[in-house]
């Protein structure tokens, strides 16, 4: 009955908490609690070290000005440095302004986890429990970010701080449920040491100590200044209750020194405290039992780090854009995920599968326009038995990606694998009706879908149905009439559906050689050529060359001799009325007879021939331009030596277009400026290159890497290595002992222009004889061998400067200039 009455009578004194008492608080977790959200602020990972200036939107610039924010995030919607001005703007805003603008942005970036905590915590501030509870049940489990948790467990713990023993016991299951869900990430080791510091300050057992009378007060006595609320939350716990709070704190220890965080060592050191603080005996064993996983986790965490160093945690998800800072985050991410999924701690398979989870889900909030990392995801879960989980996944894909068709049919795809044909026959139904003008390509698959599961006559039915409306094209008749003869072996209602859609489709290239690919196929040769002569007939000879050329190679199979020679005169009479020649294109070549007697990938010819023949066949059809044939004739009346510079500028001329090379968009072309953007960061050491790739970077000087790092980023199109090679192989490159000499005479001050060259006394230099010319070549060449490794930089900016001085400085340095440039500098001077 003392011991209450003491603690009343020091609380009404409020006397000052003791400094020795006060110091041992736990202050760990409250200092690492400050560390995310500064990097989070900053960009970078929570559990990283940000170093350097925050990096804040710029409200100054030019294109995205306070005033017009909104105005460019109207006109594109995932313009991130407007979405960025327009988020920092709201802040000033009352909560009642804020929300519309909020809800916009969210929708916009539904995993943008800064502005959902922005958004929360402008409820929180006015006390708006409510809606910041709603708020978080939105984002918390699709936002699996430990800033946005942290922001969460804080709102639990102010909303229960007040409730006595119900609202810890609140704050306990939200702290499970926190780490159940983000207790994987690299930076959760501060909510793990909160947590711990939050189950060792709940109730102790003051009735279980075995201790004298008077050492309790005392006791109590300091208890009552470590914690300041244990006065409301002192109450009596029995023996079993106390046991269970100190098996609990041993049990998220061991769960906490399992997981490869930034705070794993701190951990293992608190918990080797906390045991042997417990039972030495007890520690002795439970230490050299988790000693081998702690030490897993700790490797295991600088291996991971090195992925995660790589990963932008500010970025945020947009449409995929090609960027090189898009491929490089999204080659992160996977580098990541084939980490995780090679379960390096060797831990149990439950695990595993949930910090392979985590990790996806994280990878989702950056790449969330991405079909692929949906599609990856879905079948991790269902390559691994958890085919309800691959279906939620689809269906959040197909959420987040309703225009993707391809993710539309990998989910049907899976429904039906599993036999849930009725959800698998609603996506395909879904994809019609969302495709309705061009949804030629949904109606087939739906035609073999329902052929697969329903049978002939489901199939066939919905086939009529379909060939009625006007959006239909020739694919649905070929697809039907190909489904019909190899799968139902009905080769009299496929060439009827041929006959059907041939009255609706004779204009359309692709239906004739389709059909005629069927007739063949049932070898009746002689309706093949009716066909032909039928469509040939109609089609205008700007659309028929593929119909020629299909005619051609039929005879060349079916027919005979005479037969194959007159179709093919035939064609060169037709698609000579495309040609602005028309003499040449009658005219029968070597390369039509290479056409006519070649088999799949056998020639009559090599390759070197076939290529000859190939180039004759295109510059005849070219010998009508006047242009053309001016720099054909130059090019064959040319010398040898002229070949270099003919193959350059005339023969490239000459060489027909490739169909590799992709032209530029003229129409979105600006003017280039460097400051536009700036290159990739490049480091002898970065890991986001291949090592032959490194070891270049090592070789290169200093000067020669800071210009390479400077360069700009170009994102375009990238020319064809077969044509720069041809170019670099006909040009004449300079020798290496031209390097470093003029072509010209180098012009100098009139000091050395008069008497020519001079020595260094100043006298005119005499031509020398034979003997001592080879003699100075000699030497020469050994001077240009020795100096050809690097130029002398300092010699340069020494002329520069003497340039720049008085008129006695002008005469010795142009002197050394010239002779310098000019190859005839001697050792003496060098020297």
């Amino acid at each position: 009955p003392a011991i209450p009455a003491l603690l009343l009578s020091l609380r009404r004194r409020r006397l000052p908490p003791l400094p020795a008492v006060a110091a041992r608080a736990p202050r760990v977790p409250a200092v690492a609690a400050r560390v995310p959200a500064v990097a989070a602020r900053r960009g970078t990972h929570p559990g990283a070290v940000a170093t350097g200036a925050e990096q804040r939107p710029n409200p100054s610039s030019q294109q995205f000005l306070p005033g017009n924010s909104a105005a460019v995030a109207a006109m594109d919607i995932y313009n991130v440095e407007a979405a960025e001005i327009l988020a920092h703007e709201t802040l000033n805003l009352p909560i009642g302004e804020a929300a519309p603008i909020y809800e916009k942005l969210l929708a916009t970036f539904p995993t943008a986890a800064k502005y959902w905590k922005q958004y929360v915590e402008s409820y929180i501030v006015t006390n708006d429990e409510e809606t910041a509870k709603q708020i978080f049940s939105r984002c918390l489990l699709t936002c699996p970010h430990i800033n946005l948790w942290r922001c969460y467990i804080n709102f639990i713990k102010k909303v229960n701080s007040k409730r006595g023993s119900e609202g810890l016991e609140e704050t306990k299951k939200a702290f499970d449920f926190m780490l159940n869900y983000v207790g994987n990430d690299v930076a959760s080791g501060p909510v793990w040491m909160e947590y711990i510091a939050f189950l060792k300050s709940m109730p102790v057992c003051v009735s279980s100590f075995s201790c004298p009378n008077i050492i309790m007060p005392f006791y109590l006595f300091l208890s009552y200044f470590i914690c300041d609320s244990l006065f409301e939350t002192l109450q009596v716990m029995t023996p079993q209750e106390e046991s269970h709070r100190m098996t609990t704190i041993r049990k998220v220890y061991q769960k906490a020194i399992l997981v490869p965080t930034s705070h794993v060592e701190q951990l293992w050191k608190d918990y080797d405290n906390f045991e042997n603080s417990v039972s030495r005996t007890l520690a002795k064993g439970l230490l050299s039992e988790y000693q081998p996983k702690f030490n897993s986790a700790k490797a295991v965490y600088r291996e991971r780090k090195k992925y995660i160093d790589d990963i932008d945690w500010g970025m945020l998800a947009t449409p995929s854009t090609g960027s090189y800072k898009e491929e490089q985050q999204c080659l992160a991410w996977k580098r990541l995920l084939t980490f995780e999924k090679g379960n390096p701690q060797r831990i149990d398979v439950t695990a595993a599968n949930r910090r392979i989870t985590f990790t996806y889900e994280q990878c989702l909030m950056y790449l969330y326009h991405h079909p692929d990392v949906w599609y990856d995801y879905a079948t991790w879960h269902a390559k691994n038995g958890s085919t309800d989980s691959a279906i939620k996944i689809f269906q959040r894909a197909v959420k987040a990606l309703p225009g993707s068709e391809v993710l539309k049919y990998a989910f049907a795809e899976l429904e039906e694998s599993v036999g849930a044909i009725q959800p698998a026959k609603t996506i395909y139904e879904s994809l019609i009706a969302e495709n309705a003008s061009m949804s030629s390509l949904a109606h087939i698959q739906f035609i073999r879908f329902l052929r697969r599961t329903e049978g002939i006559e489901a199939a066939r039915k919905y086939f009529l149905e379909v060939r009625k409306l006007p959006s239909c094209t020739y694919h649905v008749y070929v697809a039907y009439a190909t489904m019909s003869f190899c799968l139902d072996k009905d080769a009299k209602v496929a060439q009827n559906v041929f006959e059907v859609g041939l009255k609706r489709f004779m204009q359309e290239p692709g239906y004739v050689l389709e059909y005629a690919d069927f007739l063949c196929r049932l070898n009746d040769d002689r309706n093949v050529r009716a066909l032909f002569e039928r469509a040939l007939s109609l089609l205008p000879p700007e659309e028929s060359v593929e119909v020629w050329k299909r005619f051609a190679q039929f005879e060349q199979i079916y027919g005979d001799l005479s037969s194959m020679l007159k179709v093919e005169q035939r064609r060169k009479e037709a698609l000579s009325r495309t040609s602005e020649d028309a003499v040449s294109s009658l005219e029968n070549t070597l390369y039509d007879v290479v056409s006519r007697y070649n088999y799949m990938d056998l020639w009559p010819c090599s390759s070197k021939e076939l290529d000859y023949l190939s180039r004759q066949e295109w510059l005849a059809k070219n010998m009508s331009k006047k242009a053309d044939r001016s720099v054909m004739l130059t090019s064959g009346g040319g010398s040898t030596s002229d070949k270099g510079t003919v193959g350059v500028g005339a023969n490239a001329k000459l060489l027909p277009q490739s169909t590799k090379v992709v032209r530029p968009e003229t129409s979105r072309m600006v003017i280039y400026d460097p400051r536009q953007m700036k290159g990739p960061v490049i480091s002898a050491t970065s890991s986001g290159y291949t090592k032959e790739v490194d070891e270049i970077f090592k070789m290169l000087s200093p000067p020669l890497m800071s210009f390479i790092t400077n360069l700009p980023a170009i994102e375009g199109p990238s020319p064809d290595i077969d044509i720069v090679l041809s170019v670099l192989l006909q040009s004449t490159l300079p020798t290496g002992h031209d390097v470093g000499k003029p072509s010209a005479p180098v012009p100098g001050p009139a000091t050395t222009d008069i008497s020519g060259p001079r020595n260094q006394n100043g006298s005119v230099r005499r031509p020398p004889k034979r003997k001592a010319v080879e003699r100075q070549e000699e030497e020469d060449a050994a001077t240009a061998a020795q100096s050809r490794a690097m130029p002398d930089i300092f010699r340069l900016r020494q002329i520069q400067r003497s340039r720049g001085g008085g008129p006695a400085q002008s005469g010795s340095a142009a002197m050394s200039s010239g002779s310098m440039f000019s190859g005839e500098q001697s050792a003496n001077s060098s020297s």
